[in-house]
């Protein structure tokens, strides 16, 4: 079973479409929004079964360039 985690992420100011854009091209992601706020993207994502979650965001999201912080909330049930 996969973990379905939500990780909103702060970028460097002006560097938000990029990090965006570079989110889009890996491709690891469900859903990816813009938002107001102390974030400036908000992503929803599903983690593969039997992964580490703190590694897999640590190296599919936070290697990007242009991201400053992250927020990763993880989900137990849906609803």
């Amino acid at each position: 079973m996969t973990t379905c985690v939500f990780v909103q992420i702060r970028c460097r100011p002006g560097t938000t479409y990029r990090v965006a854009e570079a989110i889009a091209l890996k491709e690891i992601h469900s859903e990816l929004y813009s938002t107001s706020g102390d974030y400036d993207l908000l992503m929803k994502l599903y983690i593969p079964e039997g992964a580490d979650v703190g590694k897999f965001i640590n190296d599919e999201l936070l290697a990007i360039d242009g991201i400053e912080r992250s927020l990763t909330t993880l989900t137990f049930k849906a609803f």
